[in-house]
């Protein structure tokens, strides 16, 4: 087996990288029935806050993902490691420098980057998007956070789609839910299956795998 690395990249914090990371690991386990890893490279350790949490309330045998952490060159190592014997391996990087996101970056199959709907946040995430570039790894864009009825989400979006990014149409929204669930160490698909953040995150996760297999 060589399952696909993703690793979750946006430089400017706020984007909720570790609430997608852990909510397209727990879809993908769902959809695909392969084994699935998580990889905490971010000092924070959020993912693993989370993943401990999801031991607490399902046990440790019933999580159905496996948990590692990394930090420089050893993400490359360990997400490569884990490939081998997973589906897939979600990575969720620092909101920092360069050299902190690099090497998950370079291990990466596919970058996603979580983006709120803001011209600043627009603005850092070229530097996301030219790392993943220069590592030759292609990058989509996640508009994430996204608050209802706002008239900057699609002017923002046209920004996007003018700025030549890749981004997937699928998004997901600024609910309480997400967070309430995250502190309970599960996924909204599994704390609130009929709510419509769930249906946000099967949205992403139809369209995604679509693009990437």
């Amino acid at each position: 087996m060589s399952g696909r690395i993703l690793t979750i990249a946006q430089q400017k914090g706020g984007s909720g990288k570790t609430t997608l990371a852990a909510h397209l690991a727990v879809a993908l386990a769902k959809r695909s029935g392969e084994p699935v890893a998580i990889l905490d490279v971010d000092p924070q350790g959020s993912l693993g806050t989370w993943y401990e949490a999801r031991e607490e309330s399902l046990g440790e045998d019933n999580t159905g993902l496996e948990f590692r952490t990394a930090s420089g060159w050893g993400a490359r190592r360990e997400a490569r490691s884990l490939a081998k014997s997973h589906g897939y391996v979600l990575v969720d990087t620092p909101p920092k420098t360069d050299s902190d996101a690099k090497p998950a970056i370079d291990a990466a199959d596919f970058v996603i980057v979580p983006i709120q709907p803001t011209p600043v946040d627009l603005w850092a995430t070229s530097q996301t998007i030219d790392l993943a570039a220069r590592e030759d790894t292609p990058a989509m864009l996640v508009l994430n956070r996204v608050p209802p009825r706002a008239s900057l989400t699609g002017e923002m979006a046209d920004a996007i789609l003018a700025s030549g990014f890749d981004a997937l149409a699928s998004r997901l929204g600024n609910r309480t839910v997400f967070a309430a669930a995250m502190g309970k160490g599960v996924a909204v698909t599994e704390e609130a299956p009929s709510s419509k953040a769930a249906q946000e995150v099967e949205s992403l996760i139809e369209e995604l795998v679509s693009r990437i297999g």
